[in-house]
């Protein structure tokens, strides 16, 4: 199990998604221009106001709980994936899920910067570096997924030569 290379991979994964559940992915600002300068930082657990301002209105986004929950799906699911290593077609169907949910995690980021910039009025966003993490879990995903169907072509002739 552990000497595979698709269960490296895929612990990487399970990596990179715990740390994608804390990390900030968006950062929301006011133009300079603005007579207060305010700051907010959205990342899983939901949008903070990293310069708050006294007396000022707290921003409220509805719904945040998508990418919680996406961001906690793709390192579980990783991490089932390496215990199935006896079942590498499940395996493998369960990596294309995995990529999926990479990909519908900037869906949900992109509907969740539609409505920052309407709940707040000239707001500007800035993508983070931390935000790179599902596509990077997505490649890895691929890889392992690679990996998994070679593992089962070796298999399969092993078992036409008996």
């Amino acid at each position: 199990m552990i000497q595979r290379i698709q269960t490296l991979y895929l612990f990487l994964v399970v990596a990179l998604g715990i740390t994608l559940c804390f990390v900030p992915v968006l950062q929301f600002d006011t133009p300079v221009s603005a007579e207060t300068q305010r700051m907010w930082e959205l990342s899983a657990t939901g949008l903070k106001d990293t310069m708050p301002v006294e007396g000022a209105e707290p921003v409220q986004l509805q719904g945040l709980i998508g990418l919680l929950v996406i961001s906690i799906l793709i390192p579980l699911l990783a991490l089932a994936d390496i215990f199935l290593f006896k079942k590498r077609i499940l395996q493998a169907r369960l990596n294309i899920f995995t990529v999926a949910l990479c990909l519908g995690y900037y869906g949900v980021l992109g509907i969740y910067i539609w409505l920052a910039t309407v709940a707040i009025e000239g707001v500007e966003w800035h993508i983070l570096p931390w935000a790179s993490i599902p596509l990077v879990c997505m490649v890895l995903t691929l890889m392992a997924t690679r990996a998994i169907l070679k593992d089962e072509a070796l298999v399969r002739a092993a078992d036409r030569i008996r």
